[in-house]
Order: structure tokens, then C-alpha cells, then sequence
């Protein structure tokens, strides 16, 4: 391991939240490996990892544990721990996965949802508003992420949700990478917008539509972004 991975952990490990440390290197770790700051290919250590960053090795064994389950690493007999991270074809198989579950559960949860639970949803982009203008990064992904959850509870499906559940550990950062950008996070929540309107209009058309561009143009921009990296590597 060399001494960069070493720093994009660490940038990466927030102590700050009232979380076990091995919950907090778990997640330190698999942000690392998702936005490629770990190439694929690259050997994980936990002797070095855990001098390096003056902790025990349990919490290490814990997230690599975590990590094979999710796919993210693997233990290769005479290698070690090996990073497999996620490769561009990765990130577009994810995203045409979600552009039909996220179509699917929009639709079913329109035709169940009450006023009510359109105005709760209203108020969530109207927040949304105030948060694009202050630019925090962590709020903005909490509203986008209350919005989406908001649709899948909505739809009643279970199995549906479990589903996405699966691949929370890829979309929660490829969310957070695609609204890094101020003007992608900008056409982000006019985005929801139009979905909200569609789906008070019980417009089917609509909401593939647009549920459809949202996500290309997320995708896009997430591909721009690990590409980057590749090319920086």
C-alpha cells in the first residue's frame, strides 16, 4: 500500500459522528474503494493500514469482512485482501437497474399517495431550495436522499425496497459524486421538480421521461468523474 490510499482513508475517516470506530472506518474504507481513490487490483494490508493510522486491527478485519460480503474486496489465496472496486461497466449496469426501479416505484406510488404525502414531498424540494443556495454538501445529499425514500416508501413495495437496499453501498456515493458539481446539483432538484409534478399529474409518460434523462445525465456525470480518476492514476 502506498502512502496516497494511506491520506484518501484518512480524509475519508470521520470521528467526529458518535459511531463505533469500526463502523466509521467500515464506511471510510468503502467510500475510498467506491470513488476509486483505492485502484482495483491494489492490496490491502492490515498490519501497514492499521500502523499507518495508529488504530488495532479489529476495526480493519471488520470493515474487510463487510466489504468481501459487498463485493468491494476479495481474498485471493497467496494475495491477501485484493480491491476490487467498481468499474465503469459496474456503474452503468447500477444505474440501468435503478432507472427501472425508480420508474416502477414512482409510478406505483402515485396512484397510492394522499395529498398529504405530496405536500410532505413539496416541502422537501422547497427546503431543497435553501440548501442548493448555502451549498452544503451533506444536507443537499440528505434532502435527495429523503426524496427518494419518500417514493419507495410510498409505492408499498417491500421486495422493491429491499432490492435497492442491496445497492444503497453504491448509489448513496455515486449520488454524492454526481452532485458535487453546484450546476449538477442545480438541474438535480428541477429534475425532482418535473418527477413531483408528473407524479401529482399521474402522468406515466412524464415520469419515465424524466426519471430516465435524471439519471443518464447523473451517470454521465459520474463516468466523467471516474474516468478522470483512471486517467490521473
Amino acid at each position: 500500500m502506498n502512502a496516497s490510499v494511506v491520506t484518501a482513508v484518512k480524509n475519508n475517516l470521520d470521528l467526529s459522528r458518535n459511531v463505533p470506530l469500526k463502523v466509521a472506518f467500515y464506511e471510510a474504507l468503502r467510500k475510498t474503494i467506491i470513488l476509486s481513490e483505492i485502484p482495483a487490483g491494489c492490496r490491502i494490508n492490515e498490519k501497514e493500514l492499521a500502523s499507518a493510522l495508529n488504530i488495532s486491527r479489529t476495526p480493519i478485519r471488520y470493515a474487510l469482512g463487510v466489504l468481501e460480503e459487498e463485493k468491494l474486496v476479495e481474498h485471493i489465496p497467496k494475495r491477501g485482501i485484493i480491491v476490487r472496486g467498481i468499474s465503469l461497466k459496474d456503474a452503468i449496469e447500477i444505474f440501468d437497474i435503478r432507472k427501472a426501479l425508480d420508474t416502477l416505484a414512482a409510478i406505483k406510488a402515485m396512484y397510492l399517495m394522499t395529498d398529504k404525502d405530496f405536500a410532505d414531498m413539496k416541502k422537501i424540494l422547497t427546503d431543497c431550495e435553501g440548501f442548493i443556495e448555502d451549498g452544503d454538501i451533506k444536507t443537499i445529499l440528505d434532502n435527495f436522499n429523503q426524496f427518494n425514500d419518500l417514493i419507495y416508501r410510498k409505492s408499498q413495495m417491500l421486495r422493491l425496497r429491499e432490492i435497492v437496499t442491496e445497492l444503497q453501498t453504491y448509489l448513496r456515493y455515486f449520488r454524492e459524486i454526481s452532485i458535487a458539481s453546484v450546476e449538477r446539483r442545480k438541474r438535480a432538484l428541477k429534475e425532482h421538480w418535473i418527477i413531483y409534478r408528473g407524479m401529482r399529474n399521474k402522468d406515466v409518460e412524464q415520469i419515465t421521461l424524466i426519471t430516465h434523462e435524471h439519471l443518464n445525465a447523473s451517470l454521465d456525470f459520474v463516468l466523467q468523474q471516474m474516468e478522470s480518476k483512471t486517467d490521473a492514476d
